[in-house]
């Protein structure tokens, strides 16, 4: 199973040290990623690369902002795809962001 790479120091930084905080953005990202993993699945099932890109990018913006680079990474690659006209990455690295995002459960 592949790691979601979070960098909690990075993510306190951006939050002032503010733990509370983080936790509130923490819940937040897990509510919006599960939708922005909603999308995405739709959008491969329907072949649709311009969805594919912009679910991406949401995923990767909102990863970014709290250090998990996992995620981050892996969605930045989908979007690229994407933007390529293509669902290929994202299809094959759909289960993998399904796990990863299973994984932010226990930050």
């Amino acid at each position: 199973m592949a790691d979601i790479q979070w960098n909690k120091s990075f993510a306190l930084e951006q939050t002032a040290g503010d733990e509370e905080f983080l936790k509130e953005l923490l819940a937040l990202f897990r509510r919006s990623s599960a939708g922005d993993y909603m999308q995405l699945q739709q959008a491969v099932a329907d072949n649709d690369a311009e969805a594919v890109a912009r679910a991406s990018h949401s995923l990767k913006g909102a990863a970014a902002t709290l250090g998990i680079e996992g995620i981050r990474r892996l969605a930045f690659d989908m979007e690229r795809d994407g933007l390529r006209n293509s669902v290929t990455v994202a299809r094959e690295n759909l289960t993998l962001m399904g796990e990863l995002l299973e994984q932010v459960k226990n930050l």
